[in-house]
């Protein structure tokens, strides 16, 4: 049996994620992978047994590289605002400077390509995020509405307005970014 070279796993994970980036996860092919790795399918299959094997493994890798980034910087004892907010920029700079991966997680996190575990170790690693919005519903801080909602609600805010710079070729400035924060903040807040 080949032995596995980590080189080759990045190849195809980036491979991957422009695949995804152009077609989706639905649209693309183990064919199509390998070719735009530049390797063989059946060396494909050596390291990935299956199209739903392959997209686990990066969803894997990319949520628990993003969750080390969403929380840089966050300390659950600050103040509720300020903790939402390192959090919330935290997400969009990462979105920002990793499009291929917001696009990959984005469609990955509801497609039925992700299994039960690698849901469970999504939770897992978000638990900071959704122990803080626990907490602003528990101080009054944040409407009191099923915790899952809420996030959508903000990681939805930030995933449009870095759609719209990528795809518009606009950057964001800093009054832009302060005024999405805001009508996020103002959605949230009780």
């Amino acid at each position: 049996m080949k032995q596995r070279d980590d080189k080759k796993a990045e190849q195809i994970f980036k491979a991957t994620l422009e695949l995804v980036k152009k077609k989706g996860v639905a649209g693309i092919t183990m064919n199509e992978i390998a070719a735009a790795a530049k390797i063989a399918t059946g060396t494909l299959y050596i390291y990935f047994r299956s199209k739903e094997e392959l997209i686990n493994a990066l969803f894997t890798e990319c949520r628990k590289a993003s969750a080390d980034i969403y929380f840089t910087n966050y300390d659950p004892a600050m103040p509720f605002k300020t903790g939402f907010k390192t959090i919330w920029l935290n997400l969009l700079k990462h979105k920002m400077e990793r499009f291929e991966e917001a696009v990959f997680l984005d469609q990955c996190y509801h497609s039925p390509f992700i299994t039960e575990d690698t849901k469970a170790m999504t939770k897992e690693t978000l638990q900071p995020l959704f122990k803080l919005m626990e907490r602003g519903k528990k101080e009054g801080l944040v409407k009191e509405m099923d915790t899952l909602v809420l996030l959508f609600f903000m990681v939805g805010s930030i995933n449009e307005i870095v759609k719209y710079s990528f795809y518009s070729g606009k950057k964001l400035s800093g009054p832009v970014i302060e005024n999405v924060f805001n009508l996020c903040w103002d959605g949230l807040k009780a």
